[in-house]
C-alpha cells in the first residue's frame, strides 16, 4: 500500500527526491520548506524555494513556518496522520514531539557516507578534503546532528576534478532513487537501520565567507580541492591586477600540472598558478559581474602575463 507522506525540503537538491516520491505513488499530504527569502537586485522581492514551487506544480498543499517548535505547529502537523516524513536538506530544526508524529517516524536523505560529515556543507567538505569517495544514505532521525541509524546506503566516487557542483547534481538523482527504494521497503516493513560507527565521525559545517579566499602557499592539490570544493558557489577567489586595477578573480575550475613558482606566481599564458608545492592550471574564471568563462576566452579579454601574480 502507499504511504502516506510529508515531504520536507528546501533547496533544488531536494526537487527530485519529492518528484520521485511522487511518481512512485505515494500520497504527498503537505510539503514543508523554507519560507519565501528576498531575492532580486535590491533584494525586495520575495522568492519562493525550488521546493516550494515543485510542490505548487504538483499542486501539494505547501507549508512554510519559520519554526516548529510551537505546539499549533506540532498539532497541524500530526492531523496530517502521515506514515512517514521524508527530510532532505530542509534547514529547520526538528523537535521531538515532530520527530515521533508520523507513524514510522522521520527519514532522511544525507549526502556523506556517515559518520563522516554530518552536518550542513557535506558535499563541499568532502572535496575541500580531498576525499575520493561519497555518497547518499538514508536514516531514520534523532534528535542529535545526523547520528541515527541508517538504513540504506549508495556510494559515489569523486572523481579528481570534480566540483561541488557536479558532485551536487550527481547525488541528488542518486539520492532521490534512493529513498524512492527505501520507501518501497519501509511498506513491505523490510527496511533494517544499523547504528554508525562510533569511529570515524566529523563535521561539516556551514562555508564562511572567510575561508573562501584561496591561500597560495598551501599545496597545489589542497588548492585545487579548495577551488573545485567551492564552485559554483560561493566560489574561491584570488585578486589579480587586470588593466591596471586589482580585480577580484572567482576561480572555478582548475587542474593539476607541472611547474614551480613564487606562490600564486603566473607561470605561463595559459593560466598556470604556482602553489607553495607545484602548481595548478585555472579552466574556469569568472569575473565580477560577468559569466563564467573559460580560461581562453578570459585571456583573450585580459591581459594576464607571465610573472603577473595572485595576491
Amino acid at each position: 500500500m502507499p504511504l502516506r507522506v510529508i515531504f520536507m525540503g528546501t533547496p533544488e537538491f531536494s526537487v527530485p527526491t519529492l518528484r520521485a516520491i511522487g511518481e512512485a505513488g505515494h500520497e504527498i499530504s503537505a510539503v514543508y520548506t523554507q519560507p519565501p527569502r528576498a531575492a532580486g537586485r535590491r533584494g525586495l522581492e520575495l522568492t519562493p524555494s525550488p521546493v516550494q514551487r515543485e510542490a505548487e506544480r504538483l499542486g501539494v498543499e505547501v507549508r512554510t513556518p519559520v519554526s516548529l517548535k510551537g505546539e499549533a505547529e506540532q498539532a497541524a502537523l500530526r492531523a496530517l496522520r502521515a506514515d512517514v516524513a521524508v527530510v532532505v536538506a530542509y534547514g529547520l530544526l526538528l523537535p521531538k514531539a515532530v520527530l515521533e508524529a508520523p507513524r514510522l517516524g522521520c527519514i532522511n536523505g544525507h549526502a556523506s557516507l556517515l559518520p563522516r560529515w554530518r552536518g550542513a556543507a557535506p558535499i563541499q567538505r568532502a572535496i575541500m578534503a580531498g576525499d575520493r569517495e561519497t555518497g547518499m544514505m538514508v536514516m531514520r532521525m534523532e534528535e542529535g546532528l545526523d547520528t541515527g541509524p541508517v538504513g540504506m546506503v549508495e556510494k559515489c566516487a569523486i572523481e579528481p576534478d570534480m566540483t561541488a557542483g557536479d558532485l551536487h547534481d550527481r547525488l541528488m538523482g542518486v539520492g532521490a532513487a534512493l529513498m524512492v527504494e527505501a520507501l518501497a521497503r519501509l511498506e513491505r516493513n523490510t527496511l533494517i537501520f544499523a547504528p554508525q560507527a562510533v569511529e570515524g565521525v566529523t563535521y561539516a559545517k556551514k562555508i564562511d565567507k572567510s575561508e573562501t579566499r584561496v591561500d597560495w602557499n598551501r599545496s597545489a592539490t589542497e588548492v585545487h580541492n579548495h577551488i573545485r570544493g567551492l564552485s559554483p558557489f560561493p566560489g574561491a577567489w584570488s585578486e589579480i591586477e587586470i588593466g591596471g586595477r586589482p580585480e577580484r578573480l572567482k576561480l572555478l575550475r582548475s587542474v593539476l600540472t607541472q611547474g614551480a613558482g613564487e606562490s600564486g606566481g603566473i607561470l605561463d599564458d595559459r593560466l598556470t598558478v604556482a602553489c607553495g608545492a607545484g602548481a595548478i592550471r585555472l579552466v574556469e574564471v569568472q569575473r565580477a559581474g560577468g559569466r563564467p568563462a573559460a580560461a581562453s576566452e578570459f585571456l583573450r579579454g585580459a591581459k594576464i602575463e607571465k610573472g603577473m601574480k595572485f595576491s
